[in-house]
């Protein structure tokens, strides 16, 4: 991940440090040589630390905590220092086209510095633990009657590797939560681990506890393929394997473009999972998603709920032929970041969060428990309870 990014990251990391050296610490006529050692020093660490990351051959390094820890530095000295340094640039620009003295943009840099300190440091601690249950209902006129009011609990993106380390009880805080739901049916719509399966050890028992009356079901995410570790045939094969067999493991039914009919008396729904088709890290890409098999003797007047893991593969591949009224998609976290309604996500899906009609279908996107990057600030990690409800 860094390596994809190395020169744009050392440029920001030293870009700001030249120019507050030469326009600022040069004038001064005290304790220069401290002044300069106190920005110059932290700079050197953090290219130093910068080219280490950008030595590994996979996404991420397998201590994820290295990670975390260098982008945590990222957010509360290298984003201020950036901030300020662009505000007193436009702001010189403004005092030479004005014939001003006075650069109110150091002012303004100062400031939103502040800001950015305080995002960095709130999202990777508050932000990130925090966990909101989001209530929402689907009316539709095909449901059968006896499903009336029928509850899914929806969660998507744990990500768990991103909880080990000292994160362990905001995840059982999560796992609790999702069980006092009390949902007829648990769905999990991808991205279980960051990397690699092993990450579900040390929690693999809290994840089975979670249970629901008509069981708990799951579609493979981009992350629960070997597309993110640079590895021989036989281990991805054995980790893609692995992580399926792991959540059988726990008792829950991995939907590989399948589907399951839940009952109630007489009448009956169906629960399909479409298999994910999204590009990883290795640029290896396997078209995995097959419709007609995930749609194989479903009906054409049942009631169905689809499982998905990219909202992008509903609206472009599966819409119209997809069968099922609903599907429930996660995959984008929301973005994670959210200031003023906007958040940068949307600059490359128009499916951030939330509900979305295309064709006769609907489609709901959650915004995730968990991350890779354990931050968020303005878009919280979600339970979803989804009451369905049957209309005229």
């Amino acid at each position: 991940m860094i390596a994809r990014i190395l020169i744009p990251l050392i440029l920001l990391i030293t870009l700001p440090v030249i120019y507050i050296h030469r326009h600022y610490l040069n004038r001064r006529k005290h304790h220069q040589v401290l002044w300069k050692t106190l920005i110059w020093i932290p700079a050197a660490l953090m290219a130093v630390y910068t080219l280490g990351l950008s030595a590994g051959d996979d996404f991420a390094p397998v201590d994820m905590n290295i990670l975390y820890f260098y982008l945590f530095l990222l957010g509360v000295i290298v984003a201020p220092l950036v901030v300020f340094a662009i505000c007193s640039v436009v702001g010189l620009l403004f005092c030479k086209l004005l014939h001003k003295r006075q650069n109110w943009g150091n002012l303004v840099g100062f400031c939103l510095a502040l800001v950015t300190l305080f995002i960095a440091v709130y999202g990777f601690t508050i932000g990130y633990n925090k966990t909101e249950v989001n209530e929402q209902e689907f009316v539709c006129k095909d449901l059968p009657a006896s499903f009336d009011g029928y509850r899914i609990v929806l969660f998507s993106d744990l990500h768990v590797g991103s909880y080990l380390g000292g994160r362990e009880k905001v995840l059982e805080k999560n796992i609790r939560m999702i069980n006092e739901q009390q949902g007829d049916m648990v769905v999990f719509v991808g991205d279980l681990q960051n990397l690699q399966p092993s990450e579900l050890d040390p929690v693999q028992s809290l994840l089975s506890t979670i249970k629901a009356k008509d069981g708990v079901y799951s579609v493979m995410g981009n992350h629960d393929y070997p597309n993110y570790i640079k590895a021989d045939f036989a281990t991805e094969a054995l980790n893609e394997n692995l992580i399926k067999s792991k959540q059988r493991s726990m008792g829950w039914d991995v939907l590989l473009n399948e589907n399951r009919v839940v009952r109630r008396g007489a009448d009956s729904i169906v629960v399909m999972g479409i298999d994910d088709n999204t590009l990883g890290f290795t640029g290896k890409y396997t078209r995995r998603s097959d419709l007609p098999k995930a749609q194989q003797g479903v009906k054409d007047n049942a009631f169905a709920v689809a499982l998905l893991h990219n909202p992008e593969l509903w609206a472009t591949e599966l819409v119209p032929d997809l069968k099922a009224q609903l599907t429930l998609c996660g995959h984008t976290h929301g973005g994670q970041f959210k200031l003023f309604g906007w958040t940068p996500v949307s600059l490359k899906t128009d499916y951030v969060a939330g509900w979305y009609e295309k064709s006769g279908r609907s489609m709901f996107v959650s915004s995730g428990l968990g991350a890779l990057i354990p931050f968020r600030f303005g878009m919280s990690g979600e339970i979803v309870v989804l009451t369905l409800r049957k209309g005229k």
